[in-house]
């Protein structure tokens, strides 16, 4: 009798899938928001990035970066590559307002724990996405 309790022979539970989609389309919405507000200047990001003084580029690449984060949150073998560079960024985030500009660092910490969920939820997706990555 052959047994069915390999994770990777097992179907995913549709439950986990849909709350995996939700939270990636959710994820992937917010995060162009906020990569767009970044990329087309918007006063409150232009002041926010001044107070950090790393220079009005930073803002480019932060805003590029989640921009590109949420569009691999869309392509569901690149997910979880996408929810890794969320959890960096949101962590990156939640520094710089500890340290450096003050304010509230809860939306950061929000959305990051949403990303670690989201790569939880898609683990046996990452761990294949893992596998390609070291094979080539």
């Amino acid at each position: 009798m052959k047994s069915n309790n390999n994770a990777n022979n097992n179907p995913p539970h549709k439950g986990k899938t849909i709350a995996a989609w939700l939270l990636q389309i959710l994820l992937a919405a917010v995060f162009i928001s906020a990569g767009f507000a970044m990329l087309s200047g918007q006063p409150v990001m232009v002041e926010q990035f001044k107070m950090i003084g790393a220079g009005q580029w930073f803002r480019y690449a932060t805003g590029g970066i989640e921009i590109f984060s949420a569009v691999l949150l869309l392509m569901p073998r690149l997910a979880p590559a996408g929810a890794v560079l969320l959890i960096v960024t949101m962590g990156g985030a939640v520094l710089v307002h500890l340290l450096k500009i003050g304010g509230s660092p809860m939306p950061a910490v929000v959305f990051g724990c949403m990303a670690a969920a989201l790569l939880w939820l898609r683990l046996n997706d990452a761990k294949t996405l893992l596998k390609q990555f070291t094979r080539n």
